[in-house]
């Protein structure tokens, strides 16, 4: 999984590079056209950077192109993020260098980024162009002409595979599911250890750490969680709260229970924080964890 998310973090650091190349074109701009491999790249860039699904799509090969529209439609729409590294569309101006290389500026609620090709080297059927962010990375895109048009066929040295992206993609998705829910274990049983210091007592249930009016706190609502985990749903995961131990206030304790809610989808390993605050983590096909399973380190269990 480590090998997956450092290749996952190249590909999304360069491939936001083509995912912004489309819009208002200031004067200089480069007329856009896909029988040149820079032009074709910046074009998919464009796509991605709007959110353009179809348009996209014709920039794979035909059998990454295939596979690519027989993703569901909220994987076709995350995979697109991706080469975006934006979860909202955005507006591409694209521009030329003094070399009259391609620069692109990709504009977002969260901010702007600049991304520059550098010289295109042509090898017959194939081309390889470099593309810098702006203090960030950079990596040379690789272009295959199919049927007198430029398609993507690489970032670096690694082929593009739609249908084995899709797959690393959702592992490693499941992954950081998995890590925020006992995360959120965590987040959770110090909102609770911070409400019985506050209140002298245990909450009744995750409902009383919710949010309320501003400048209103209560034992009803603590304010001391997201209104998502108060309600016991975050993150493809459900968080169940039990208290045990003895009747009076001095003696209770409390355990808190994590399991994914589509399991093999939203997340496989389920969490149990035992009453010591150690989480406990294990793949019991959706069904709770306990105190007897292994110990969570953050990355997995042990």
């Amino acid at each position: 999984m480590r090998n997956v998310k450092v290749f996952l973090g190249l590909l999304a650091a360069s491939m936001i590079a083509g995912a912004q190349a489309r819009g208002q074109a200031p004067n200089n701009a480069i007329t856009s056209t896909s029988s040149e491999p820079a032009t074709a790249l910046a074009e998919v860039i464009s796509a991605a950077c709007r959110g353009d699904q179809t348009a996209f799509a014709n920039y794979f090969t035909t059998d990454n192109a295939v596979a690519y529209r027989a993703l569901p439609a909220e994987e076709r729409k995350r995979l697109l993020q991706r080469f975006a590294l934006s979860d909202v569309p955005g507006k591409a101006i694209l521009s030329s260098d003094q070399d009259n290389h391609p620069v692109i500026k990709c504009e977002t609620p969260g901010g702007d980024s600049e991304f520059r090709f550098g010289a295109t080297r042509l090898e017959e059927n194939l081309a390889f162009i470099p593309v810098s962010q702006v203090g960030g990375q950079a990596a040379d895109f690789g272009m295959v002409r199919e049927k007198g048009s430029w398609k993507l066929l690489s970032l670096g040295l690694v082929l593009l595979d739609i249908k084995q992206l899709a797959v690393q993609w959702a592992e490693a998705d499941i992954a950081d599911r998995e890590s925020s829910a006992a995360a959120a274990l965590r987040t959770l049983g110090n909102a609770i250890d911070s409400y019985q210091r506050t209140f002298g007592k245990l909450p009744d249930s995750l409902a009383k750490l919710e949010p309320g009016p501003k400048n209103q706190v209560s034992p009803d609502q603590a304010e001391m969680v997201s209104a998502a985990l108060a309600a016991g749903s975050d993150g493809g995961y459900s968080f169940r709260y039990k208290l045990t131990g003895g009747a009076d206030s001095s003696s209770e304790h409390y355990v808190i229970e994590a399991v994914p809610q589509d399991y093999g989808t939203s997340g496989r390993e389920s969490f149990f924080r035992d009453a010591d605050g150690k989480v406990h983590g294990a793949d019991n096909h959706g069904a709770a964890a306990d105190a007897d399973d292994p110990i969570w380190t953050g990355t997995s269990a042990q």
